[in-house]
């Protein structure tokens, strides 16, 4: 498995991560991860090279740092962990974000969360430090901690031994920069595929110049480029995939887009003998300022064939095939 530097931090981490928001399970996913296989999955993750694992405490309210915790038990040195904070419920601190299955969920880059949150990962993950330690979300009004005043709080706990390096999500150009205007920020997280591209015109080029690491998230849009949700797939409505403001390329008409977009790949498949969730992985890593795809997985054998991706080294004519027909499909309708 390749590896790239995650940002001048001077570790290297694999270029295919996995993430693991899918096994905290809950109605977002319409299902209830067997716990057992989901520490199988991490464990043969690092058995097939992959050393980075993103989680978060708000994946299934600490269920998925607890599984990360009791799979790399043993296995800890052969790990990189990645986990995040900035996602409060255990009172009302913070301000209010979403509700994620019938709960309140706020944003806080308060200290005095920070600090509760810091010692609440440590110990579902059984370890004494975090490799990555991600801000999930900006802080926003009317509880907008400054950014100085978390960084100030991130840096202590790096300071401490507790993380080794520090990292933001779902930011914009702007916050970035006002993070790195306080400390060094080694990676950013952000939503980024073939379908939708927004970080190409700020986010992608501002890294790629910094040698900030990117850690790029939905991909394979939630399964949906893989090929395999066909147009007789229905998604209970609650389920992430029928939410149309987050992920509007679900929806029937789209979907038979996306499908037949897909479909015109196949001699594609057969030159580069991979499959389409390979084919979509290996694009993603192709292009300028990406350093790390996070693939969520759900059995072995996805993450199987996930893993191999990594050994795909496309031809730019093909690339750019592939980005002219994204292209042309346009904007989900």
């Amino acid at each position: 498995m390749k590896q790239l530097p995650l940002g001048k931090s001077g570790i290297n981490a694999s270029t295919i991560a996995l993430g693991t928001w899918v096994l905290g399970g809950g109605t977002t996913w319409g299902d209830n991860p067997d716990d057992a296989e989901s520490i199988r999955l991490i464990q043969t993750a690092l058995d097939l090279g992959i050393n980075l694992i993103d989680t978060a405490p708000a994946y299934g309210w600490g269920r998925s740092e607890t599984v990360v915790g009791k799979a790399l038990k043993g296995r800890r040195d052969q790990a990189l962990i990645a986990t995040k904070c900035g996602l409060w419920w255990e009172d009302k601190r913070g301000s209010f974000f979403a509700d994620f299955d019938g709960k309140p969920m706020n944003r806080s880059l308060r200290p005095d969360t920070l600090q509760i949150e810091i010692e609440n990962s440590l110990r579902r993950l059984g370890t004494d430090h975090i490799d990555l330690y991600q801000a999930h979300w900006p802080a926003m009004p009317p509880d907008k901690t400054p950014v100085e005043d978390s960084m100030a709080c991130l840096l202590k706990l790096r300071s401490e031994g507790k993380i080794r390096e520090i990292g933001v999500c779902n930011v914009s150009l702007d916050e970035l920069q006002e993070f790195r205007a306080c400390g060094t920020i080694v990676s950013d997280q952000f939503r980024y595929s073939m379908l939708c591209r927004d970080a190409e015109a700020d986010i992608l080029p501002f890294c790629a110049e910094n040698h900030v690491a990117t850690l790029t998230y939905m991909s394979l849009e939630q399964g949906l480029l893989t090929g395999k949700v066909g147009m007789d797939r229905v998604f209970r409505a609650d389920e992430f995939r029928s939410n149309d403001a987050w992920n509007p390329w679900f929806t029937p008409s789209n979907r038979s887009r996306v499908l037949t977009m897909l479909e015109n790949w196949q001699d594609l498949l057969v030159k580069y003998d991979c499959t389409l969730s390979q084919l979509v992985i290996a694009w993603t890593a192709a292009q300028p300022g990406v350093t790390h795809v996070l693939c969520g997985t759900r059995t072995l054998s996805q993450l199987a064939d996930n893993a191999k991706a990594d050994e795909l080294a496309l031809e730019a004519t093909d690339v750019q095939r592939m980005r002219a027909d994204a292209v042309v499909l346009g904007a989900p309708a």
